[in-house]
């Protein structure tokens, strides 16, 4: 039996953000395979965090800078390691590198944080994002990891064209893998236009471009109650902290609802998801919730990006202030503009996030990496010389931290 090991930034919330989701489809589709599936993560572990156990998926904790986990991976010999994001690649990179040299490398990126950190630079500064921005050290440790790895799942077609023709990494080392959707299981009925009313967004306030929505909101909601007296906007999101809960404002309709238990027995409520997204990366779960549950969305070219291509938008993508206001109240008036886009919902989703197409692909791509691995190391110098160099630092680096510690608690003795 194929043993997977996946190593993750944090244990899996797939109730709480759209990269959990993301996560956990990938952990059953290994599952699926008859292959032996567990999960470490150097994280604590939360309220919200999945039962794995029920997942027919084993777990353990592991720590940072530390030489347990050589025991740990050298007892384990994973046939697969996927690190969840490029952070965990750094820290355990290597030494699955020296214990278990055969294993195939798996990152999986959720988004390209170089890209979604750059945006936020730029929009702090009131300006476009420019090449100076997006090649900074943050980019060159994640391409880095990237090159280090066999495959990387890339879940943004935008990021796949970024990736290959502006940081020139070869296709062959990624694989584009967006949000799996078991079509079997979308909703057959949805609630219509007249058994719906106000607004909706949710996002895990955790994460910068999520809070940034909200306080964009702030200046966007207004103008729309003005044409809309009796609309309400209601936000939804896991872990808000107090400066959330303050915006809570029940006579200007601004509602802040936080935990959603349920996100898709809340988003059919709603005629509109509000999605004013100025920056961020990969491709938007909130979008995909409300195109699951036939709700029309308004959002931005970033919010969009990498969603769809020849196909029908399920809603109106605007960027201007002033514009993106006319398009929200349009569409929670005009039933007919509604009902179309509420229809195309679907067939974006059968065209671009089908599971029962994207699994296999996946299966296929990694029997074939792992048949020729051999090969496709050898065709990749770049990555394989940056292995030599990390060998060297950061595995020193962390060799530091650990002897450190080890003083650290002798003397606390």
């Amino acid at each position: 039996m194929k043993k997977i090991l996946v190593i993750g930034y944090v244990w899996p919330e797939p109730n709480s953000s759209a990269a959990g989701r993301h996560m956990l489809s990938i952990l059953r589709l290994f599952k699926q395979q008859n292959w032996l599936v567990e999960f470490s993560s150097p994280s604590q572990p939360t309220d919200h965090m999945i039962d794995l156990s029920s997942e027919g998926i084993s777990s353990k904790g592991i720590n940072l800078n530390c030489d347990s986990f050589d025991t740990y991976i050298s007892e384990y010999k994973p046939d697969i390691v996927l690190f969840d994001r490029f952070m965990m690649e750094e820290q355990f990179g290597w030494r699955v590198d020296k214990h278990c040299p055969n294993a195939l490398k798996i990152l999986d990126t959720e988004d390209l944080q170089c890209l979604r950190n750059a945006r936020h630079k730029a929009l702090k500064a009131n300006r476009e994002m420019t090449q100076k921005d997006l090649f900074d050290d943050l980019a060159k440790r994640e391409i880095a990891a990237i090159l280090r790895c066999d495959i990387s799942l890339i879940i943004s077609s935008y990021e796949m064209e970024l990736l290959i023709n502006t940081f020139k990494v070869d296709a062959n080392l990624l694989h584009y893998l967006p949000f799996m959707i078991d079509i079997d299981k979308l909703p057959s009925k949805t609630r219509s236009y007249s058994e719906r009313k106000h607004f909706m967004t949710i996002g895990n306030f955790r994460h910068a471009p999520n809070w940034d929505v909200v306080l964009y909101l702030q200046t966007i909601w207004p103008l729309i109650k003005k044409q809309l007296p009796e609309a309400e906007l209601h936000i939804y999101g896991s872990y808000p902290p107090p400066k959330a809960t303050a915006l809570n404002n029940a006579d200007s309709g601004f509602i802040i609802k936080g935990w959603a238990e349920d996100v898709y027995k809340i988003m059919q409520d709603y005629r509109v998801c509000l999605a004013p997204i100025r920056f961020g990366a990969g491709i938007k779960g909130k979008l995909i919730d409300a195109m699951i549950m036939q709700t029309p969305s308004v959002t931005t070219t970033t919010g969009s990006e990498g969603m769809f291509k020849d196909e029908s938008w399920p809603g109106i993508i605007k960027d201007e202030l002033a514009e993106f206001v006319d398009a929200a109240v349009s569409l929670y008036n005009d039933e007919t503009a509604w009902s179309n886009s509420k229809n195309n919902a679907f067939d974006l989703i059968k065209s671009r996030y089908d599971s029962k197409k994207l699994g296999p692909i996946l299966i296929d791509k990694i029997t074939d990496t792992e048949t020729n691995l051999d090969q496709y190391r050898l065709n990749n110098f770049t990555g394989a010389m940056l292995k030599h160099h990390l060998m060297k630092s950061t595995k020193y680096m962390s060799q530091w931290i650990t002897a450190k510690n080890a003083l650290i608690e002798q003397d606390n003795t």
